[in-house]
């Protein structure tokens, strides 16, 4: 090794593209990556946080809460993935636990 750490992860694609970030205790994040380094802290600007349902805290709502240049401590991030490519799915599950 030449004394520096690989990272399991290489945000370095994502800087300055939006990314959606899942933290733990649910929340959920989603944001312009501006920086990052090798603890996983995020630096999110334009971040919007999509609030959960009150009597499903499982399911997200449509509210939304706007948070403008945040600080994602690195501890707390869960899942880092890109917006762009990504789009929802009907669960395909559902349709089977119906029939049966």
């Amino acid at each position: 090794m030449a004394g520096r750490k690989e990272t399991a992860l290489d945000l370095a694609k994502f800087v300055d593209k939006g990314v959606q970030v899942k933290l733990t205790g649910g929340r959920q994040v989603t944001g312009t990556l501006k920086g990052y380094d090798q603890l996983l802290n995020l630096v999110l600007d334009e971040a919007v946080e999509s609030e959960r349902e009150q009597d499903d805290p499982l399911k997200l709502s449509t509210k939304t809460r706007q948070l403008g240049l945040i600080v994602c401590r690195g501890t707390a991030v869960m899942l880092v993935s890109p917006t762009d490519g990504t789009d929802e799915i009907a669960n395909p599950f559902l349709a089977a636990d119906a029939a049966a």
